[in-house]
Protein backbone atom coordinates (compact mmCIF):
# COMPACT_ATOMS: atom_id res chain seq x y z
CA UNK A 1 0.00 0.00 0.00
CA UNK A 2 1.20 3.23 -1.04
CA UNK A 3 0.76 6.97 0.67
CA UNK A 4 1.43 10.56 -0.36
CA UNK A 5 1.60 12.88 2.73
CA UNK A 6 0.85 16.15 2.49
CA UNK A 7 1.05 19.06 4.68
CA UNK A 8 -0.48 22.70 4.31
CA UNK A 9 0.91 25.65 5.77
CA UNK A 10 2.61 28.96 4.09
CA UNK A 11 4.64 28.88 7.63
CA UNK A 12 6.46 25.92 6.33
CA UNK A 13 7.10 26.96 2.87
CA UNK A 14 9.17 30.17 4.12
CA UNK A 15 10.95 28.43 6.35
CA UNK A 16 9.28 30.08 10.11
CA UNK A 17 8.36 26.75 10.73
CA UNK A 18 9.96 23.54 10.26
CA UNK A 19 7.86 20.04 8.67
CA UNK A 20 8.55 17.05 11.67
CA UNK A 21 4.95 16.23 10.82
CA UNK A 22 5.82 14.27 7.88
CA UNK A 23 8.79 12.27 9.25
CA UNK A 24 6.74 11.26 12.42
CA UNK A 25 3.69 10.07 9.95
CA UNK A 26 5.81 8.42 7.48
CA UNK A 27 7.45 6.54 10.15
CA UNK A 28 4.65 5.68 11.59
CA UNK A 29 2.94 4.09 8.04
CA UNK A 30 5.93 2.08 7.15
CA UNK A 31 5.76 -0.18 10.68
CA UNK A 32 3.03 -0.99 9.72
CA UNK A 33 3.96 -1.68 6.14
CA UNK A 34 2.01 1.57 4.22
CA UNK A 35 4.81 2.91 1.60
CA UNK A 36 5.51 6.03 1.61
CA UNK A 37 6.10 7.71 -1.72
CA UNK A 38 6.45 11.18 -1.61
CA UNK A 39 5.92 14.17 1.17
CA UNK A 40 4.50 17.45 -0.39
CA UNK A 41 4.39 21.01 1.47
CA UNK A 42 1.86 23.21 0.10
CA UNK A 43 0.11 26.86 0.66
CA UNK A 44 -3.15 28.01 2.38
CA UNK A 45 -4.49 28.48 -1.09
CA UNK A 46 -8.04 26.40 -1.88
CA UNK A 47 -7.36 25.95 -5.30
CA UNK A 48 -3.68 24.44 -4.29
CA UNK A 49 -5.27 22.55 -1.87
CA UNK A 50 -7.85 20.96 -4.58
CA UNK A 51 -5.60 20.33 -7.44
CA UNK A 52 -3.42 18.53 -5.15
CA UNK A 53 -5.89 15.88 -3.99
CA UNK A 54 -6.93 15.59 -7.81
CA UNK A 55 -3.61 15.35 -9.00
CA UNK A 56 -3.63 12.02 -5.90
CA UNK A 57 -6.75 10.82 -6.32
CA UNK A 58 -6.15 6.90 -7.32
CA UNK A 59 -2.54 7.14 -7.93
CA UNK A 60 -1.98 5.95 -3.81
CA UNK A 61 -3.97 4.55 -1.75
CA UNK A 62 -3.76 6.95 1.37
CA UNK A 63 -3.59 10.98 1.35
CA UNK A 64 -2.36 12.21 4.89
CA UNK A 65 -2.85 15.61 5.37
CA UNK A 66 -1.98 17.82 7.99
CA UNK A 67 -2.19 21.32 8.88
CA UNK A 68 -5.08 24.43 8.28
CA UNK A 69 -7.44 22.64 11.02
CA UNK A 70 -7.94 26.16 13.65
CA UNK A 71 -11.01 27.97 14.31
CA UNK A 72 -9.36 31.50 12.07
CA UNK A 73 -10.75 32.22 9.37
CA UNK A 74 -7.42 31.71 7.78
CA UNK A 75 -7.25 27.69 8.47
CA UNK A 76 -9.41 26.97 5.33
CA UNK A 77 -8.35 23.03 5.01
CA UNK A 78 -11.58 21.82 6.57
CA UNK A 79 -13.81 23.44 4.46
CA UNK A 80 -11.65 23.07 1.46
CA UNK A 81 -11.87 19.24 1.99
CA UNK A 82 -15.66 19.37 2.32
CA UNK A 83 -15.93 21.26 -1.07
CA UNK A 84 -13.77 18.01 -2.90
CA UNK A 85 -16.03 15.37 -1.14
CA UNK A 86 -19.28 17.66 -2.56
CA UNK A 87 -20.62 17.49 0.86
CA UNK A 88 -21.87 19.53 3.89
CA UNK A 89 -21.00 20.22 7.39
CA UNK A 90 -22.65 18.59 10.22
CA UNK A 91 -22.57 19.09 13.82
CA UNK A 92 -21.07 16.23 15.39
CA UNK A 93 -22.12 16.61 19.31
CA UNK A 94 -19.66 14.01 20.11
CA UNK A 95 -16.71 16.15 19.27
CA UNK A 96 -18.30 19.64 20.40
CA UNK A 97 -18.76 17.73 23.78
CA UNK A 98 -15.17 17.00 23.63
CA UNK A 99 -14.36 20.55 22.94
CA UNK A 100 -16.62 21.89 25.87
CA UNK A 101 -15.17 19.31 27.98
CA UNK A 102 -11.40 20.42 27.43
CA UNK A 103 -12.06 24.25 27.94
CA UNK A 104 -14.16 23.64 31.56
CA UNK A 105 -10.80 21.59 32.28
CA UNK A 106 -8.86 24.82 31.80
CA UNK A 107 -11.74 27.30 33.63
CA UNK A 108 -11.98 28.28 30.29
CA UNK A 109 -15.96 28.93 28.27
CA UNK A 110 -15.81 28.22 24.66
CA UNK A 111 -16.89 30.89 22.18
CA UNK A 112 -19.49 29.67 19.45
CA UNK A 113 -15.69 29.77 17.05
CA UNK A 114 -14.20 27.14 19.22
CA UNK A 115 -17.71 25.02 19.10
CA UNK A 116 -18.15 24.93 15.61
CA UNK A 117 -14.75 22.97 15.17
CA UNK A 118 -17.40 20.27 15.58
CA UNK A 119 -18.75 21.47 12.34
CA UNK A 120 -17.48 18.24 9.88
CA UNK A 121 -17.81 17.08 6.58
CA UNK A 122 -21.63 14.51 7.15
CA UNK A 123 -19.62 11.67 5.30
CA UNK A 124 -16.27 11.90 6.94
CA UNK A 125 -15.06 9.02 9.67
CA UNK A 126 -14.37 10.91 12.73
CA UNK A 127 -10.58 10.44 14.05
CA UNK A 128 -10.97 11.57 17.62
CA UNK A 129 -8.43 14.07 19.03
CA UNK A 130 -7.95 13.39 22.51
CA UNK A 131 -5.21 16.17 23.01
CA UNK A 132 -6.93 19.27 21.48
CA UNK A 133 -10.12 20.83 19.31
CA UNK A 134 -9.84 19.92 15.74
CA UNK A 135 -11.15 16.44 14.88
CA UNK A 136 -9.15 14.34 12.34
CA UNK A 137 -11.57 12.98 9.18
CA UNK A 138 -11.00 10.37 7.20
CA UNK A 139 -12.72 10.07 3.84
CA UNK A 140 -12.98 8.00 0.59
CA UNK A 141 -13.17 8.79 -2.79
CA UNK A 142 -13.02 6.07 -5.66
CA UNK A 143 -9.68 4.24 -4.57
CA UNK A 144 -7.93 6.79 -2.18
CA UNK A 145 -8.55 7.56 1.49
CA UNK A 146 -8.18 10.73 2.17
CA UNK A 147 -7.08 11.62 5.84
CA UNK A 148 -6.83 15.12 7.50
CA UNK A 149 -5.59 15.92 10.73
CA UNK A 150 -4.57 19.32 12.54
CA UNK A 151 -1.06 20.08 11.96
CA UNK A 152 -0.11 20.94 16.16
CA UNK A 153 2.42 18.15 16.62
CA UNK A 154 1.46 16.68 19.80
CA UNK A 155 -2.08 16.53 18.42
CA UNK A 156 -0.84 14.74 15.61
CA UNK A 157 1.10 11.96 16.98
CA UNK A 158 -1.98 11.60 19.08
CA UNK A 159 -4.57 10.94 16.47
CA UNK A 160 -1.63 8.93 14.00
CA UNK A 161 -0.86 6.21 17.35
CA UNK A 162 -4.63 5.90 18.57
CA UNK A 163 -6.95 6.53 15.90
CA UNK A 164 -5.17 6.83 12.53
CA UNK A 165 -2.64 3.69 12.77
CA UNK A 166 -4.82 1.11 14.71
CA UNK A 167 -8.00 2.15 11.99
CA UNK A 168 -5.63 1.05 8.80
CA UNK A 169 -4.46 -2.21 10.73
CA UNK A 170 -7.75 -3.32 12.00
CA UNK A 171 -9.03 -2.98 8.27
CA UNK A 172 -6.43 -3.59 5.79
CA UNK A 173 -4.63 -6.22 4.81
CA UNK A 174 -0.74 -5.43 4.74
CA UNK A 175 2.77 -7.02 3.20
CA UNK A 176 5.33 -6.64 5.69
CA UNK A 177 8.41 -4.44 5.97
CA UNK A 178 11.37 -5.29 8.18
CA UNK A 179 13.82 -2.81 8.63
CA UNK A 180 17.39 -3.05 10.45
CA UNK A 181 19.93 -0.64 10.81
CA UNK A 182 23.72 -1.41 11.14
CA UNK A 183 25.72 1.83 12.63
CA UNK A 184 29.11 2.22 11.73
CA UNK A 185 32.39 4.88 12.53
CA UNK A 186 35.36 5.63 11.27
CA UNK A 187 34.86 5.25 7.53
CA UNK A 188 33.35 7.12 4.76
CA UNK A 189 30.72 5.95 2.74
CA UNK A 190 32.86 5.27 -1.01
CA UNK A 191 35.42 2.74 1.60
CA UNK A 192 32.40 1.40 3.11
CA UNK A 193 30.66 0.54 0.08
CA UNK A 194 33.95 -0.65 -1.31
CA UNK A 195 34.45 -3.24 1.41
CA UNK A 196 31.05 -5.01 1.23
CA UNK A 197 30.64 -4.84 -2.68
CA UNK A 198 30.46 -8.78 -3.08
CA UNK A 199 28.22 -8.96 0.05
CA UNK A 200 25.97 -6.11 -1.22
CA UNK A 201 25.66 -7.97 -4.98
CA UNK A 202 24.77 -11.29 -3.16
CA UNK A 203 21.96 -10.03 -1.41
CA UNK A 204 18.41 -11.52 -2.07
CA UNK A 205 16.43 -8.90 -4.34
CA UNK A 206 13.69 -8.85 -1.58
CA UNK A 207 16.43 -6.73 0.20
CA UNK A 208 17.28 -3.32 -0.48
CA UNK A 209 20.29 -1.70 1.11
CA UNK A 210 20.72 2.19 1.66
CA UNK A 211 23.47 4.00 2.75
CA UNK A 212 22.90 6.95 4.98
CA UNK A 213 25.77 8.83 5.61
CA UNK A 214 26.40 11.76 8.13
CA UNK A 215 29.88 13.36 9.23
CA UNK A 216 32.12 10.85 10.83
CA UNK A 217 29.27 7.81 10.98
CA UNK A 218 27.55 5.99 7.81
CA UNK A 219 24.18 3.84 8.53
CA UNK A 220 23.53 0.98 6.37
CA UNK A 221 19.86 0.27 6.56
CA UNK A 222 18.83 -3.00 5.33
CA UNK A 223 14.59 -3.47 3.90
CA UNK A 224 13.03 -6.46 2.96
CA UNK A 225 9.56 -6.28 1.70
CA UNK A 226 7.25 -9.69 1.05
CA UNK A 227 3.89 -11.28 2.59
CA UNK A 228 6.27 -14.04 5.02
CA UNK A 229 7.41 -12.08 7.94
CA UNK A 230 9.42 -15.27 9.39
CA UNK A 231 11.14 -15.19 5.84
CA UNK A 232 12.17 -11.57 5.86
CA UNK A 233 13.26 -11.52 9.80
CA UNK A 234 15.38 -14.48 8.90
CA UNK A 235 16.61 -13.85 5.96
CA UNK A 236 18.22 -10.10 7.47
CA UNK A 237 19.35 -11.76 10.30
CA UNK A 238 21.68 -13.76 8.24
CA UNK A 239 22.95 -10.90 6.04
CA UNK A 240 23.41 -9.17 8.99
CA UNK A 241 25.79 -11.78 9.80
CA UNK A 242 28.10 -12.13 7.62
CA UNK A 243 28.25 -8.39 6.92
CA UNK A 244 29.23 -8.45 10.80
CA UNK A 245 32.29 -10.66 9.18
CA UNK A 246 33.49 -8.06 7.20
CA UNK A 247 33.07 -4.62 8.83
CA UNK A 248 33.06 -5.58 12.25
CA UNK A 249 35.71 -3.74 13.53
CA UNK A 250 34.09 -0.34 12.61
CA UNK A 251 30.43 -1.54 14.04
CA UNK A 252 29.07 -0.10 16.72
CA UNK A 253 24.94 -0.55 17.02
CA UNK A 254 22.58 -2.37 15.34
CA UNK A 255 19.29 -0.55 16.42
CA UNK A 256 18.31 2.66 14.71
CA UNK A 257 18.41 4.45 17.80
CA UNK A 258 22.15 3.27 18.52
CA UNK A 259 23.66 6.59 18.10
CA UNK A 260 27.80 6.49 19.00
CA UNK A 261 26.47 8.31 22.50
CA UNK A 262 23.82 5.95 22.97
CA UNK A 263 26.42 3.43 22.95
CA UNK A 264 29.32 4.80 24.71
CA UNK A 265 27.01 5.17 27.68
CA UNK A 266 25.80 1.80 27.63
CA UNK A 267 29.41 0.47 27.73
CA UNK A 268 30.41 3.19 30.53
CA UNK A 269 27.34 1.94 32.72
CA UNK A 270 27.97 -1.50 32.00
CA UNK A 271 31.49 -0.95 33.44
CA UNK A 272 30.67 1.25 36.28
CA UNK A 273 32.97 3.81 34.43
CA UNK A 274 33.01 7.54 34.59
CA UNK A 275 33.90 10.36 31.92
CA UNK A 276 34.70 13.97 32.06
CA UNK A 277 34.85 16.62 28.88
CA UNK A 278 37.06 19.49 28.57
CA UNK A 279 36.10 21.03 25.22
CA UNK A 280 37.92 24.18 23.48
CA UNK A 281 37.40 24.20 19.49
CA UNK A 282 33.71 21.27 19.96
CA UNK A 283 32.02 24.26 22.03
CA UNK A 284 30.45 21.34 24.48
CA UNK A 285 29.20 19.39 21.75
CA UNK A 286 30.43 16.48 23.48
CA UNK A 287 29.18 16.77 26.74
CA UNK A 288 25.80 17.68 24.74
CA UNK A 289 26.08 14.48 23.10
CA UNK A 290 26.63 12.22 26.39
CA UNK A 291 23.59 14.13 27.94
CA UNK A 292 21.34 13.73 25.92
CA UNK A 293 20.96 9.99 26.74
CA UNK A 294 18.78 9.59 29.09
CA UNK A 295 20.33 7.97 32.44
CA UNK A 296 23.44 10.17 31.61
CA UNK A 297 24.10 11.08 35.00
CA UNK A 298 24.63 7.11 36.13
CA UNK A 299 28.64 7.56 34.15
CA UNK A 300 29.14 11.44 32.69
CA UNK A 301 30.50 13.59 36.09
CA UNK A 302 30.45 16.84 34.23
CA UNK A 303 32.78 19.36 31.87
CA UNK A 304 34.89 22.29 31.26
CA UNK A 305 34.10 24.70 28.47
CA UNK A 306 37.81 25.84 28.21
CA UNK A 307 37.16 27.92 24.75
CA UNK A 308 39.39 30.97 26.19
CA UNK A 309 43.37 30.12 26.42
CA UNK A 310 43.13 31.73 30.31
CA UNK A 311 40.53 28.98 31.29
CA UNK A 312 42.34 26.52 30.03
CA UNK A 313 45.72 27.61 33.01
CA UNK A 314 43.03 28.75 35.89
CA UNK A 315 41.08 25.70 35.49
CA UNK A 316 42.44 23.27 33.81
CA UNK A 317 45.73 23.62 35.15
CA UNK A 318 47.05 23.92 31.61
CA UNK A 319 50.63 25.24 31.83
CA UNK A 320 51.14 28.67 30.82
CA UNK A 321 54.33 27.60 29.16
CA UNK A 322 53.23 24.59 27.74
CA UNK A 323 50.95 27.10 25.45
CA UNK A 324 54.36 29.55 24.84
CA UNK A 325 56.23 26.70 23.80
CA UNK A 326 53.63 24.78 21.87
CA UNK A 327 50.50 26.98 20.87
CA UNK A 328 46.99 26.10 22.34
CA UNK A 329 46.27 23.97 19.55
CA UNK A 330 48.79 20.96 20.16
CA UNK A 331 49.32 17.25 21.32
CA UNK A 332 50.77 18.66 24.56
CA UNK A 333 48.15 21.55 25.40
CA UNK A 334 45.26 18.80 24.63
CA UNK A 335 47.34 16.15 26.91
CA UNK A 336 47.30 18.40 30.04
CA UNK A 337 44.27 19.42 29.26
CA UNK A 338 42.53 15.88 29.18
CA UNK A 339 44.83 15.27 32.56
CA UNK A 340 43.38 18.35 34.27
CA UNK A 341 39.78 17.28 33.53
CA UNK A 342 40.44 13.97 34.48
CA UNK A 343 41.48 15.41 37.82
CA UNK A 344 39.09 17.87 38.63
CA UNK A 345 36.58 15.55 37.77
CA UNK A 346 38.24 12.58 39.55
CA UNK A 347 36.70 10.31 36.46
CA UNK A 348 38.15 7.40 34.91
CA UNK A 349 37.93 8.47 31.38
CA UNK A 350 38.69 11.87 30.03
CA UNK A 351 38.23 13.68 26.52
CA UNK A 352 40.22 16.87 25.90
CA UNK A 353 39.45 18.68 22.50
CA UNK A 354 41.86 21.46 21.33
CA UNK A 355 42.00 23.06 17.22
CA UNK A 356 40.99 25.75 14.88
CA UNK A 357 37.29 25.09 13.63
CA UNK A 358 37.17 28.30 11.49
CA UNK A 359 36.61 30.38 9.67
CA UNK A 360 39.67 32.47 10.82
CA UNK A 361 42.91 31.18 12.65
CA UNK A 362 42.46 32.86 15.74
CA UNK A 363 44.64 32.89 18.44
CA UNK A 364 46.37 29.99 17.40
CA UNK A 365 48.59 29.66 13.88
CA UNK A 366 46.91 25.97 13.62
CA UNK A 367 45.46 25.77 10.16
CA UNK A 368 41.70 25.58 9.76
CA UNK A 369 40.35 22.01 9.99
CA UNK A 370 43.25 20.78 12.83
CA UNK A 371 42.29 19.16 15.68
CA UNK A 372 43.72 17.52 18.49
CA UNK A 373 41.79 14.79 20.66
CA UNK A 374 43.47 13.51 23.96
CA UNK A 375 41.67 10.51 25.82
CA UNK A 376 43.05 10.25 29.20
CA UNK A 377 42.13 6.61 30.34
CA UNK A 378 42.72 5.38 33.69
CA UNK A 379 46.45 4.16 32.11
CA UNK A 380 47.46 6.44 29.96
CA UNK A 381 46.72 9.72 27.56
CA UNK A 382 46.36 9.29 23.95
CA UNK A 383 46.46 11.84 21.51
CA UNK A 384 45.47 11.82 17.63
CA UNK A 385 45.43 14.57 15.10
CA UNK A 386 43.10 15.24 12.72
CA UNK A 387 42.52 17.65 9.71
CA UNK A 388 38.85 17.88 9.35
CA UNK A 389 38.92 20.73 6.68
CA UNK A 390 36.36 23.03 6.38
CA UNK A 391 33.57 24.66 6.92
CA UNK A 392 32.99 25.16 10.48
CA UNK A 393 30.41 23.24 11.32
CA UNK A 394 31.70 20.17 9.90
CA UNK A 395 34.85 20.41 11.77
CA UNK A 396 32.64 20.98 15.06
CA UNK A 397 30.75 17.38 14.17
CA UNK A 398 33.28 15.08 13.10
CA UNK A 399 35.43 16.10 15.93
CA UNK A 400 32.76 15.06 18.44
CA UNK A 401 31.96 12.14 16.36
CA UNK A 402 35.46 11.24 16.41
CA UNK A 403 36.21 11.86 19.86
CA UNK A 404 33.47 9.20 21.46
CA UNK A 405 34.34 7.10 18.58
CA UNK A 406 37.96 6.95 20.35
CA UNK A 407 36.43 6.41 23.58
CA UNK A 408 33.95 3.64 22.03
CA UNK A 409 37.07 1.67 20.82
CA UNK A 410 39.05 2.56 23.73
CA UNK A 411 36.86 0.53 26.33
CA UNK A 412 36.10 -2.65 24.06
CA UNK A 413 39.86 -3.03 23.68
CA UNK A 414 39.95 -2.49 27.72
CA UNK A 415 37.43 -5.28 27.88
CA UNK A 416 40.00 -7.85 26.58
Amino acid sequence: MKATIVTIGDEILIGQIVDTNSGYIAKALDKIGVQTTEILSISDDKQQILNTFSSLQNKVDFVIITGGLGPTKDDITKKTFCDYFEDTFVRNQEVEDHIVALFTKLNFIPTQVNKDQALLPSKAQVLRNNYGTAAGMWMQKEKTIFVSMPGVPYEMKGIVNEELIPKIVSEFKRPYIIHKTILTYGQGESMVAERIENWENNLPEFIKLAYLPSPGKVRLRLTARGKNKDILEKAIEENVTSLSKIIGDIIVGFDQDDTIEVVVGRLLEQQGKTISTAESCTGGKIAQMLTSVAGASHYFRGSVLSYATDTKVSILGVSQTTIDENSVVSVAVAKEMAAGIQKLMQTDYAIATTGNAGPGKGEADAEVGKVFIALATPNEIIITEFDFGQPREKVIDRSANKALEILQKEILKNLH
